[in-house]
């Protein structure tokens, strides 16, 4: 009736007549059943072709079925003999299809013969070449280690070095709202020490060399009302010709909204810097109520400066704390300028009485710098809230989803690139945008976005360097709103949203859960990429707000102009609620006293302020598994001299993953969400976890082969660094691997370190 296919009419006929056969114990139950499985069979190969996945939901339940009644128990029921015709008819199509549709089952879980390498324990030509001083290890976050000793020779000898445990230093939260505690950090490498914060904002120094922990700040964190828990990374500055005390300086930023600068060597707060050592980024916000706003990625180190965005919660109302990015001195910690999109053009603090302007886009990923040009490069979202736009102003439009380019000494703007015009779809840039110098000395930087979509521009001016069409995209906002007509499109790189869907795309694990989802498709609406959201009936909205590519970006081999991608591939079914049903819900903004309020509050947001509230969910089979055909996550490699894919696999398999948000522990190689980054090295290998599946792995940068795994703890949702260590000569491999509620991957304290044998050891 919905216009989708007709086999499934068939085929519950069919079963129905299977049944009544069956009752009545009549052979004909065998022809019928035979009839209809080949029938499916035929339908099933024309629809979905040889692909293992999609055969899987179309004709695994009905083989098993089919055994079933092949066997003695049922021929007996129905008082036939083994050599019965439609027996045979049966065995010959699931014969057939068990060949056909499982083969790609038995995986070869075999890596490469990489253990026989040689290992050199030479040092690196320069110190700095050994350590990781930025999040992406360089200003322009390229995540690229240019350490060789790990190779595709030897790194089958990788091993685990040392674990770390953080621990909870005694904090525990208050109540169900103080949310969930995780690590994402990437630490720092300075000199012989690891530099790392929890989530709860603790910053603690480790031995590089052994996991031993040196000194340990505790923030003393008021996390009320705080859901995500967690800090991205610390920031490290040398004071320029300082001596002593806190000339070598780190820095992090809290739940709570404080910037705080600590001596590296002792851990000690540095009194010159602010309050006793602090600054409190709530000065100049107005009222800002408990978890509203808050910052989860480091500040960036650039002229002297830091620079720092924040966090403002999703969906909740209009009028929201502002998204004001603001400069401190990196010594004194006095403030330096604001970029306020409500007031672009004043970059001053505001006067008594007044605050940074509310409800403007924020900035919450990492940004991403060139000391050179004197630029910092910000990734931007939205006014609040997300999927409704009516309210904005016009410098909301102009800023919002973009990566906005600001004269590091000034906060003025130098220019601005918009990834998604009137941004109705969660599509703010999470990613940190990456910084590369090109072959004929072009300054580029590469955005990648949840869209999918990875721009590729002139950093020094923001026009594109691969081709940017503007191409018509569905129309139809909800009353009150707009759409525009056109939205920016990547052609000149390959596009990470994946597949775009159809009804015969629609997946599950049974034939039935798989109608449901096709049933479900059928009556959304779904015209393509960024078909705007309704009020009448759902939209299929693909890709969903994890991505494409969030906030773990690419990382990039700069010498031989390598990108290496992980995306994510799961569609969100949304859907707008009147104003006047959503108040009859009991739907209510966030309290950090009361929580939200209504009926399924965690899938709907009110978006007061608005006519809308919002429902927003990911689009499940009734078994909690995704409706669409695996994978649901990728690597992928690009060359950016050709701009061409030059490979893409799976990500990931369901070990840890499984129907009704169970563990299947059947490590077959579909390819599974995943949120964080990965690490490039000069010895063509590039590391990274951040799948469902608690595994840290290694891969050939340039063919995809996978070359190296490892057991994690629980999922290692954050970039792994790699660094030097001199007190063993050797290369290691360390990341954060403390899983992730949203992505059902455990949860642990643990930072593990992986390294080669040491020198001599038997």
């Amino acid at each position: 009736m919905l216009g989708g296919s007709t086999v499934y009419l068939f085929s519950g006929v069919a079963l129905a007549l299977t049944v009544i056969f069956s009752i009545r114990r009549s052979g004909f139950a065998l022809w019928v059943y035979g009839i209809h499985y080949v029938v499916v069979l035929l339908w099933a190969v024309w629809e979905a072709g040889f692909d293992g996945w999609a055969l899987a939901p179309r004709l695994a339940m009905f083989t098993v079925l089919g055994l079933w009644m092949l066997g003695p128990s049922y021929r007996k029921h129905l008082g036939l003999s083994p050599g019965y015709p439609g027996a045979r008819i049966l065995w010959g199509a699931i014969i057939s299809v068990t060949i056909i549709t499982f083969g790609f089952i038995f995986y070869n879980d075999q890596l490469p013969d990489n253990r026989t390498g040689p290992i050199n324990y030479s040092p690196p030509a320069s110190v700095q070449k050994g350590e990781w001083h930025h999040y992406g290890n360089d200003l322009g976050g390229s995540r690229y280690s240019p350490l060789t000793q790990i190779n595709l020779e030897n790194i089958g000898l990788l091993e685990p070095a040392w674990t770390y445990h953080a621990g909870t230093s005694g904090y525990e939260p208050e109540s169900m709202f103080d949310g969930i505690l995780t690590i994402e950090a990437t630490p720092l490498k300075i000199g012989n020490r690891l530099f790392i914060c929890t989530g709860y904002n603790d910053v603690i120094a480790i031995d590089a060399e052994t996991g031993n922990e040196i000194w340990r700040h505790h923030s003393q964190l008021d996390a009320t009302g705080v859901f995500t828990r967690t800090c991205r990374g610390v920031a490290h500055y040398r004071v320029p010709e300082a001596r002593g005390m806190c000339s070598s300086r780190i820095y992090t930023a809290t739940l709570d909204a404080r910037l705080i600068a600590l001596d590296a060597d002792s851990g000690n707060p540095c009194p010159d810097f602010g309050e006793n050592g602090e600054v409190n980024l709530l000065e100049g916000m107005g009222v800002v109520d408990k978890g509203y706003y808050y910052v989860t990625s480091p500040p960036t180190v650039v002229k002297g400066r830091l620079v720092i965005g924040g966090w403002v919660m999703d969906n909740q109302r209009t009028e929201e704390p502002s998204g004001v990015i603001r400069a401190f001195d990196a010594v004194s910690g006095q403030f330096s300028w604001a970029f306020d999109i409500g007031r672009p053009h004043d970059h001053g603090f505001p006067a008594d009485g007044e605050s940074f302007s509310r409800g403007t886009p924020n900035s919450w990923g990492v940004m991403s710098a060139d000391e050179e040009l004197g630029l910092v490069y910000a990734p931007t979202g939205n006014a609040t809230p997300d999927y409704f736009g009516g309210h904005r102003s016009e410098n909301d439009e102009k800023y919002s989803s973009s990566v906005v380019a600001l004269r590091a000494e000034t906060g003025a703007v130098e220019w601005s690139f918009q990834t998604t015009h009137h941004d109705l779809w969660d599509y703010d840039v999470a990613s940190q945008p990456v910084l590369i110098d090109l072959p004929d000395h072009t300054k580029a930087l590469l955005q990648p976005t949840k869209r999918g979509e990875i721009f590729f521009l002139d950093r020094t001016n923001g026009h594109p360097i691969a081709e940017v069409k503007e191409l018509p995209v569905p129309q139809g906002a909800a009353r009150g709103d707009w759409t525009s007509p056109t939205q920016p499109f990547s052609t000149g790189m390959p596009s990470f949203e994946g597949p775009r869907p159809s009804e015969k795309d629609l997946w599950g694990l049974t034939p039935m859960d798989q109608a449901y989802c096709r049933v479900k498709f059928m009556q959304a609406r779904f015209e393509g990429s960024l078909t705007p959201v309704g009020v009448e009936r759902a939209t299929v909205t693909w890709p969903g707000y994890l991505g494409g590519i969030n906030w773990g970006s690419v990382s990039v081999d700069p010498i031989n102009q390598l990108m290496f991608v992980n995306s994510t591939h799961v569609m969100m079914y949304n859907q707008l609620i009147e104003r006047e049903v959503a108040d009859q819900m009991g739907i209510k903004p966030f309290s950090s006293q009361t929580g939200g309020g209504g009926k399924d509050v965690a899938l709907i947001a009110p978006q007061t302020g608005t006519p809308y509230a919002i429902s927003s969910k990911p689009f499940l089979s009734f078994f909690a598994v995704p409706c669409q055909e695996p994978p649901f996550g990728l690597v992928s490699a690009v060359d950016l001299n050709t701009r061409k894919l030059i490979w893409q696999k799976p990500f990931g398999t369901s070990r840890d993953s499984g129907p009704l948000l169970l563990r299947s522990y059947l490590p077959i190689p579909m390819g599974v969400p995943n949120l964080g980054g990965s690490t490039t090295t000069a010895s063509g290998i590039t590391f990274i976890a951040a799948t469902q599946e608690r595994v840290i792995r290694a891969y050939n940068t340039k063919t995809g082969e996978e070359l190296w795994r490892a057991p994690l703890p629980a999922g290692g949702h954050a970039t792994p660094a790699v660094y030097w260590s001199e007190k063993s000569n050797r290369q290691f491999v360390v990341v954060a691997a403390g899983g992730h509620g949203a992505m059902l991957s455990g949860s642990s304290d643990a930072i593990v370190a992986f390294a080669l044998p040491k020198q001599n050891a038997e």
